[in-house]
């Protein structure tokens, strides 16, 4: 009999039913079906689970208690065989060693440093671009410079001035001597050669096919290009305190100081074009001549009217012209382009002439008249109409067939108390397909000036002062298709260590700062140094011109646990100081020079 304990929950227990013989079954009604005893065959089946029931909980404790007492003694056996476990030693992290001189903390501090103690240290010329005529590389036969190289011959030589064509190098060296390379001087020459000596020259102009070079007592001198020229020409007496007595130039070249300056008036600035060169003297007078034997100026860029080379005067086709026009606008500033002339007075105004097919004199383009034979003012005012600001050009620009404009503009003073803002801009105008007019355009002609956003509206922070001041043009170098710009930003220049001159005002934390060099134009010949070959619409930075010191200061950090990512520096350019060079003190700055296919950058006194 089955206890009710295994019953369902739902049944209830039956009284007992009757005895009955084991040879009949008697089938109960349907009412009391429900309240019978279950079935035999029912009762075995919960005999059957209640039965695998019992076997699985006992084989799942068996199991149970046979893992617990052999993990416990693997366990027991695994630490009783290890030994025990000692504290892991700290490793502090080591001390950095320290600076042993303010310099090495300079250089730890600022890559700008380094460059300037590089340019202090090691001056002398890089060059990169076209190296078809073996201008920049004069000892190597590689068509392109891709990227900054020292010309070896210069090392440890300051220069006065350099000039670069793709075919010839000029350059004047720190005692005034003319220095010429080239295959366009000669083919058998492989570096820089001495030609016009004992002249005292200051600074240089180039032309296709002639130099011209001015002297520091002003007088202006026009030679050849080619050494066989400059051999086989015809050469002028020199002439000699001691009466009677005269010698010979080994140089050929011609004297084109106009002969009727006034007293005590002398040239002071050259600038050339590929035919003309202009002539500004200290009173402010401005005299054109031909500067090339292979074309006479044509287009209008001597700025004399009607001038050509079937109405030109009597004599040598390159005597000197007054620009008669400008009498009464004292000149202080003169550029050239290849076929164009810009110039620049003291009360802030801008004049040009020659070739404007490409609206690099700033006027409209006439297909009637493609060039402009006297000087017109250039209409600034209107590029701050409606602005209640003032123009006043201080500085212009050209090369090839681009021009540029430096303005001021001010803003009248209201009242005792307002300040007079100086906003200072960049304006550019010409040819410009190439990107040579650096305001992020390809522009075939572009007769309206157009504002440079690089260079315009810049402002920064004067300690000495404690003023806000505009960030002003310092100067360009246009060459034929691609240009440079050096920002006149406030430069903190420490004093070498080689000098020693007021070092103690210093702390190891000041150091030298470069002032901001921009390249942008052409860049066929890898002429702007960025080591590719597409061409920059827009003014960008190149990379120190050492590589190899940036890299070696890349090391030097390491030394001291600096652990950084690898910097991007670039190339900051040297403002004028006084440094030691060659046991003497010499005052130099860094220089660029921009010219056809190819750029420089030289240490110039």
């Amino acid at each position: 009999m089955l206890s009710s304990r295994c019953l369902p929950r739902a049944t209830v227990r039956a009284p007992q039913a009757p005895r009955i013989s084991r040879h009949f079954i008697t089938r109960p009604s349907d009412q009391s079906r429900a309240r019978a005893i279950p079935h035999p065959y029912a009762q075995r089946r919960q005999q059957r689970f209640v039965r695998s029931l019992v076997a699985v909980t006992a084989l799942w404790g068996t199991a149970t208690a046979w893992q617990w007492y052999n993990g416990e003694r693997f366990l027991r056996e695994v630490h009783a065989e290890e030994p025990p476990q000692e504290q892991p030693e700290l490793n502090f992290e080591k001390p950095r060693r320290k600076p042993t001189s303010a310099d090495e903390n300079r250089t730890i501090i600022s890559s700008q440093h380094l460059q300037v103690q590089k340019s202090w240290e090691n001056p002398g010329v890089y060059a990169w671009g076209s190296n078809a005529g073996r201008v920049v590389a004069p000892d190597s036969n590689e068509s392109f410079i891709k990227t900054p190289r020292r010309i070896r011959f210069f090392d440890a030589k300051p220069l006065r001035d350099i000039k670069l064509d793709k075919a010839f190098g000029a350059a004047i060296d720190e005692r005034g001597d003319l220095l010429q390379w080239g295959t366009a001087f000669s083919k058998e020459t492989t570096q820089p050669t001495p030609t016009l000596r004992g002249k005292n020259l200051t600074s240089l102009s180039i032309s296709r096919d002639r130099i011209i070079a001015l002297s520091k007592s002003g007088d202006v001198y026009s030679m050849p290009v080619s050494q066989q020229e400059q051999k086989t020409g015809p050469k002028p007496a020199s002439t000699s305190w001691i009466p009677f007595w005269g010698s010979s130039n080994d140089i050929s070249y011609r004297l084109r100081t106009p002969q009727n300056l006034g007293w005590s008036e002398r040239v002071t600035q050259v600038s050339s074009g590929l035919e003309h060169a202009l002539m500004l003297t200290s009173t402010g007078r401005v005299f054109s001549f031909a500067s090339g034997t292979q074309d006479y100026p044509r287009k209008g860029q001597l700025g004399i009217p009607g001038l050509t080379w079937e109405s030109r005067p009597a004599g040598a086709f390159d005597i000197p012209h007054e620009i008669t026009t400008l009498k009464g606008f004292p000149i202080k500033h003169v550029a050239t382009g290849d076929f164009h002339s810009l110039v620049s007075d003291a009360a802030g105004r801008a004049f040009g002439f020659g070739d404007n097919s490409s609206g690099q004199l700033g006027f409209d383009f006439n297909a009637e008249a493609t060039f402009i034979d006297a000087p017109s003012l250039l209409p600034t005012q209107n590029l701050y109409a409606g602005t209640a600001q003032q123009a006043s050009v201080t500085n212009v620009f050209a090369g090839g067939n681009t021009s540029f404009l430096a303005i001021e503009a001010t803003k009248p003073v209201a009242g005792a108390r307002d300040s007079t803002r100086v906003q200072a801009d960049v304006w550019g105008f010409g040819f410009g397909l190439t990107g040579q007019l650096g305001n992020g355009r390809w522009t075939h002609n572009q007769a309206s000036p157009t504002k440079l956003p690089a260079f315009s509206g810049l402002y920064e922070y004067d300690e000495p002062s404690s003023t806000v001041i505009p960030i002003r043009l310092a100067y360009m170098s246009i060459g034929a298709a691609h240009a440079a710009a050096v920002m006149d930003n406030v430069a903190s220049v420490a004093v070498p260590a080689s000098a020693r001159r007021a070092a103690s005002k210093l702390t190891p934390n000041d150091t030298n700062w470069g002032r901001d060099i921009l390249f942008w134009g052409n860049n066929e010949f890898y002429q702007l140094g960025t080591g590719k070959r597409a061409n920059a619409p827009t003014p960008t930075y190149i990379q120190p011109l050492d590589q190899a010191a940036e890299t070696e200061r890349e090391k030097h950090l390491s030394l001291f646990g600096e652990k950084r990512e690898r910097e991007m520096h670039r190339f900051q350019i040297t403002p004028r100081n006084k440094v030691k060079v060659g046991g003497r003190t010499v005052e130099m700055e860094q220089r660029v020079e921009c010219g056809r296919g190819c750029t420089a950058v030289f240490s110039a006194v």
